[in-house]
């Protein structure tokens, strides 16, 4: 049943799936409960990546008794922002931890978390050992390197004018796309949707709607700023909720599956 459910809301983001990452998600649902409603999984390029928020469940479910992290000051340069530490996972109190070893400097992280790169390396650290502690063979997505364009989500995307494109960025010529301010937005609703696994298509839908707008394209930058900030509150505060409200919009008839 609750596979089913897992199936059903990952044909909807990513539409028609290939049978061996639905063989993989019927592995990942039963040996770990995780679920995708939750965000504790995102399928990038046909494959399937854990989140930090779905390995973090996963330990609470587990019991995991302590995370302990450190940075390993002979490997950082703060002055470079090149940040490496180490988390150790103790799933019992009397026995021995799993370790695992994270780092992060500007060239490998997203321009959007430039100057958090310590946080990001603690991350990538607790991540590492919790995947070694509970046997998870899947990169998280936290661990993933940046390039450029590497923002982007596999959920279905429009082609019609003014839609997202297949990154989950907005494809629009409207007044929030001058004076380089719509690379940050675009960047920064993309690294949303595919962080919370949400339906490019629908969010843009609820933007729309959010910003009193026919399309997101017809909203004003501060709109579409105003947007993202709700945006990225309600995914935090209730992922649930925010999916269900998403779910209220109507795709349009070009899209629908």
């Amino acid at each position: 049943m609750f596979f089913r459910s897992n199936s059903q809301l990952a044909r909807r983001l990513w539409g028609k799936m290939p049978r061996l990452a639905l063989k993989n998600l019927r592995e990942l649902t039963a040996n770990y409960r995780f679920c995708i409603a939750a965000g504790d999984l995102s399928l990038i390029d046909g494959r399937w990546y854990v989140t930090h928020a779905g390995l973090l469940r996963l330990a609470n479910r587990r019991r995991c008794v302590a995370i302990e992290t450190s940075p390993e000051s002979s490997l950082c340069n703060p002055t470079e922002n090149h940040w490496v530490f180490k988390a150790t996972v103790y799933r019992r109190r009397s026995r021995k931890g799993f370790s695992g070893y994270g780092d992060a400097d500007p060239s490998n992280v997203s321009p959007l978390v430039r100057g958090a790169e310590m946080r990001v390396a603690e991350t990538r650290a607790v991540n590492r050992a919790l995947r070694k502690a509970y046997g998870i063979g899947l990169c998280s997505v936290e661990e993933l390197g940046w390039t450029s364009g590497s923002a982007r989500s596999d959920a279905p995307a429009s082609n019609s004018n003014g839609s997202y494109g297949s990154n989950g960025s907005h494809a629009g010529n409207g007044s929030n796309g001058s004076n380089g301010g719509p690379s940050r937005l675009r960047d920064k609703l993309c690294l949303l949707i595919r962080q919370y696994n949400l339906d490019p298509i629908l969010v843009k839908e609820y933007a729309a709607h959010f910003c009193g707008t026919e399309t997101i394209k017809d909203a004003s930058r501060d709109l579409v700023e105003s947007f993202i900030s709700h945006l990225s509150s309600s995914a935090k505060e209730d992922i649930d909720g925010l999916i269900c409200k998403l779910n209220s919009y109507s795709r349009p008839a070009e899209v629908k599956q």
